[in-house]
């Protein structure tokens, strides 16, 4: 096992590089269809079977374990309170940068985590669904900081996950549609039925900063999280996989007149590049310099890719 000479020796994390990490499956193999990995994965984000076998299956494991303490401190609380509650699900939080591929993962490890010998229900949520509806961006005047700590609905997000950590049986849970770049209308919501495994994926669910004053105490999004996940890669790798993607969406789906973005679709390849490009200078570098990267060593787990999008090396919080 080799050590990050990036974090010293005296460092909260193990380092692990992948060639040692891959060894920690089991060998347990499943082997998903390319239907399957269709629709695991985003756009311009390669996946294969042997980047779910050897970083995802044995996180799901790692996982395992967290999750078996986590039931077995409930059993234990039961018997001292001499009550028998129902437990509360266990939640994940993922985080990173806007083009790290935080979707993909949150996907492939709802699927794995779901294939564990318990058979768990594991449901996800996008805190997409927590931003604030267009209209009230654009009565701000924070249109374009969409994707900033202040263009989130914290408070209603905070309730959601205060409901789940409290045992609610339903709770509806805003969708946000990246065609119409807005939130759903109400009854097109979500709906989360007590799962043993709730993951919770978006680029703010690890910030504490706020540019807003606080009276009282503060709780936090983290604050409900049992493990945390960050997806970590160079700026470098996160402004070529944005530019990709948004001239494949400019290819596609700004196509459809119904989209947000339909009036970039007759660009040209350099004028598509060139727009990419100063979004992300303006808006998503900005954010990440500032509100995301920061929160990277609160998480429990850091997934750091390479250049092709691919885990290279995972950084574990020491117990």
């Amino acid at each position: 096992m080799q050590l990050d000479p990036q974090i010293a020796i005296d460092s909260p994390f193990r380092s692990i590089k992948r060639e040692d990490w891959k060894n920690l499956n089991g060998k347990v193999l499943h082997n998903f269809s390319v239907e399957d990995l269709e629709t695991l994965h985003a756009l311009n984000e390669p996946l294969t079977n042997q980047e779910i076998e050897e970083v995802y299956v044995p996180l799901s494991h790692f996982l395992e374990i967290h999750i078996d303490r986590f039931q077995s401190l409930h059993q234990r609380t039961n018997r001292f309170f001499g009550k028998e509650e129902s437990k509360l699900p266990y939640i994940i939080g993922i985080a990173g940068s806007v083009a790290v591929g935080k979707s993909t993962t949150a996907r492939v490890l709802q699927r794995v985590l779901s294939l564990l010998p318990s058979k768990p229900k594991v449901d996800l949520v996008t805190t997409d669904g927590f931003l604030y509806p267009n209209k009230q961006l654009i009565e701000l005047g924070i249109l374009n900081r969409k994707g900033f700590p202040e263009s989130y609905d914290a408070k209603r997000l905070i309730h959601f996950l205060s409901a789940v950590k409290s045992g609610s049986p339903r709770i509806a849970v805003p969708v946000y549609s990246h065609l119409i770049y807005d939130v759903l209308p109400d009854e097109e919501q979500q709906i989360i039925e007590q799962p043993d495994i709730l993951i919770v994926e978006g680029i703010n669910v690890l910030q504490v900063n706020s540019q807003r004053p606080r009276k009282g105490h503060s709780v936090f999004v983290s604050d409900f999280f049992d493990y945390s996940i960050y997806v970590h890669a160079s700026e470098k790798n996160l402004i070529e996989w944005y530019t990709n993607r948004f001239e494949s969406l400019r290819e596609t789906a700004f196509q459809n007149p119904a989209s947000f973005f339909h009036k970039y679709a007759n660009m040209t390849t350099e004028e598509s590049q060139s727009m990419a490009v100063s979004i992300w200078n303006e808006i998503n570098k900005p954010n990440l310099i500032k509100n995301i990267l920061p929160t990277r060593y609160r998480a429990d787990l850091i997934l750091e890719k390479g250049g092709h999008h691919f885990v290279k090396n995972i950084k574990v919080r020491k117990i």
